[in-house]
């Protein structure tokens, strides 16, 4: 994928979900084929047992249907999270539903996981088998389901064989409702049942698959210990910190900021940084955590992994960037390994965990009829 500055400006001169469809339609016209990489070997990871060319993933929101995976990795992502993904198809919230906020390089959406269903998601999959590439899905619950634990556990059976990876999203604050799962019994059930679920396909395939729990930035201290040691209690393997905030603080756009919908970009990198360090914290150092928050930069990456983090991810920044930011943010890695004198990625991860941890907020708990936007 290329895109220069002027096709990035007459981008922006769309709606922005035109602009994204037309994105898709147009990487989903050429041909998959096998990758081939040259990634600095010192950035590679090694996690769950799979081997990540380098820390900076593709979020989950910007390939829905499994459309283009294999042309986001081509872009140079070390892996690419597809979905969120649910087992019937839904139209999602009533449009518009996606807002850009360029004053703040950010993004407000309230989209309610749009997608085609695990059918369609299922075949896209199915026809890259072979190609390479570490492919995780993001797994979520219809708005109508009678049993959104069911919904989740069907999506791991779904896909188990499929993904790299799946991602457990119950932090999405688009769907009334959702954000209980990560609550008390709420969340003991529903990790129970996607522990069951995954148990269930690796007698069936000879593969544990990688299970994450992607978590919402807007919760207290103790909401957040609470996840960690469920987490730990169901063998989760890692956490995807965070999905957007309902939190508007610090903006400088004046349109659009009252819409309803999570927001992604710069204003959520310091909420979701200390809440990553602050989990790293109460963690340890074996459970997996992925930074996901306003990563438009080396600068910001880097600093995710100083926190704490294993991997990155982004989405917002392409918007505003392009997909060029995706080479700059691993060169920008390389030049600060170098500069510190240090052999591997890896060993940047935590090394200032303490700082960033501080300044995590102790957040009241918000109200989940705040949450129904």
């Amino acid at each position: 994928m290329s895109a220069g500055p002027l096709a990035l400006r007459l981008a922006r001169l769309l709606p922005p979900e035109t602009a994204h469809r037309l994105t898709i339609a147009a990487l989903a016209r050429r041909r998959d084929r096998p990758l081939r990489r040259d990634d600095d070997p010192r950035l590679k990871v090694e996690l769950f047992g799979l081997s990540f060319p380098n820390p900076v993933g593709l979020a989950a929101g910007f390939d829905k249907n499994a459309e283009v995976a294999g042309a986001m990795l081509r872009t140079g992502f070390g892996f690419v999270e597809v979905g969120t993904v649910t087992p019937k198809p839904q139209e999602g919230n009533p449009r518009p539903r996606l807002f850009r906020l360029p004053a703040d390089r950010a993004v407000i959406n309230r989209l309610g996981f749009n997608n085609k269903g695990h059918d369609w998601a299922a075949r896209q999959l199915e026809r890259r088998r072979g190609l390479g590439g570490i492919v995780g899905v993001n797994v979520g619950a219809n708005r109508d389901s009678a049993d959104r634990i069911g919904d989740y556990a069907a999506g791991v059976r779904r896909f188990a064989r499929l993904a790299s990876y799946l991602a457990i999203n119950v932090s999405s604050p688009n769907t009334p409702g959702l954000r209980e799962l990560q609550l008390g019994g709420e969340l003991e059930a529903l990790l129970a049942s996607v522990a069951e679920a995954r148990a269930q396909a690796a007698n069936e395939t000879g593969r544990r698959v990688p299970l994450l729990l992607k978590i919402a930035p807007d919760m207290d201290d103790a909401g957040l210990a609470a996840i960690i040691e469920a987490a730990g209690r169901h063998r989760i393997d890692g956490l995807i910190i965070s999905n957007t905030t309902l939190a508007r603080e610090g903006l400088t756009s004046r349109r659009h900021t009252g819409e309803a919908g999570g927001l992604s970009g710069p204003p959520l990198f310091e909420r979701s940084t200390a809440m990553l360090a602050r989990a790293r914290q109460l963690a340890g150092p074996e459970l997996a955590l992925i930074g996901v928050g306003g990563v438009d930069s080396a600068a910001a990456a880097w600093a995710k992994i100083a926190a704490g983090a294993d991997l990155v991810q982004l989405y917002t920044g392409l918007v505003y960037a392009g997909p060029e930011l995706v080479a700059e943010l691993k060169a920008g890695l390389v030049r600060r390994l170098e500069g510190r004198h240090f052999g591997s990625i890896r060993e940047a991860r935590g090394i200032e965990t303490a700082r960033w941890a501080a300044a995590w907020p102790q957040l009241p708990a918000r109200a989940e009829a705040d949450m129904q936007t």
